[in-house]
């Protein structure tokens, strides 16, 4: 099979966030079509934490660039002379004292950066930027100090306005919890999450617990087909406004059978007392389907491929 090509001639994109689990398979997946890719980081000179971009400059062209999300010239240079660009980077703190500052403000500041970035370019196309289920099914925005979705509500509400005002181009795609391998080097804290009712951790298993009574619904997409899904709306001219990426829905109770049943060897716990066992909510990809998308993986496949990178990271005994 020949490898996939962007629509016409070599198009360039920039993600911003290259160190993260979604950025770095979403520079995979580019350069991999063919695209000229530029990524942003923090910290170039971390070669620790950048390493897994260095190695995928064998695929193609990748060039790495220094900002920040608070540092709006930053991303100028980055950001010129792209087709697309792909807004992936987020402030994570889940043990923030301070979400207010930690999250919520550089997640606003950060995406008008990088809007204001992609006005003054003028060669951008269109701007994908990655929200995440948090920000749709979770509505106790306040009191509950849960800065993490209150950052991604209020970021997009911000991408939105920027991008109607300066006549920008813009999509967002919503995913859901995130699993699957990860390419960066450390172990990213949605499949740690994922996966936590086979590593018997109890803070997480608590999580996902807490994610079910919040939202409704344990909702899983694997992190390639997200990143597919971004690039599918980004080349689809016909694409527009917002888009929920979500494999499989599920609950806890149910998710823990099916692992139990599926991973004998890990003694995954399956009574929840009363915990409810069904989803209250589910998370419709219909929108994105019926523009022409297909999810590459199911619920086994997105679990194997994690047993399988959780071993490989020695994170699983057996």
């Amino acid at each position: 099979m020949a490898a996939e090509q962007p629509a016409a001639g070599k198009k360039t994109a920039c993600v911003i966030g290259g160190t993260g689990f979604v950025a770095a398979t979403l520079v995979k997946l580019l350069l991999e079509r063919g695209y000229a890719v530029n990524t942003t980081v923090r910290d170039p000179d971390n070669r620790k934490k950048i390493s897994h971009l260095l190695s995928l400059q064998s695929l193609g062209n990748l060039k790495i660039f220094r900002a920040n999300l608070t540092d709006e010239q930053s991303f100028d240079a980055p950001i010129a002379g792209c087709d697309f660009v792909f807004h992936v980077a987020t402030p994570v703190n889940f043990a923030s004292q301070d979400p207010e500052n930690d999250m919520i403000k550089p997640a606003i500041q950060g995406v008008v950066n990088v809007l204001k970035a992609c006005a003054k370019a003028g060669t951008v196309k269109r701007v994908i930027v990655t929200s995440s289920a948090a920000a749709v099914t979770i509505n106790q925005l306040e009191g509950t100090g849960l800065g993490y979705p209150a950052s991604k509500t209020l970021a997009e509400k911000e991408a939105w306005r920027f991008a109607e005002e300066n006549n920008i181009d813009l999509i967002t795609v919503i995913p859901t919890l995130m699993a699957g391998p990860s390419i960066t080097a450390e172990v990213p804290s949605s499949i740690q999450l994922a996966m936590s009712l086979i590593t018997g951790n109890d803070f997480l298993i608590n999580g996902l617990k807490g994610m079910q009574t919040l939202s409704g619904s344990i909702s899983i997409t694997h992190v390639e087909d997200v990143c597919r899904a971004q690039i599918f709306v980004a080349e689809k001219e016909s694409a527009s406004g917002r888009y929920l990426c979500c494999a499989v829905n599920t609950s806890v109770p149910e998710l823990a059978k099916f692992l139990n049943k599926r991973y004998p060897d890990y003694n995954v716990p399956t009574d929840f007392g009363d915990f409810p066992a069904k989803a209250k909510l589910i998370i419709s990809s219909d929108k994105l389907i019926k523009e022409g998308f297909s999810f590459k993986y199911g619920i086994e496949e997105i679990y194997d491929q994690s047993v399988a990178y959780f071993k490989e990271k020695g994170l699983l005994q057996k």
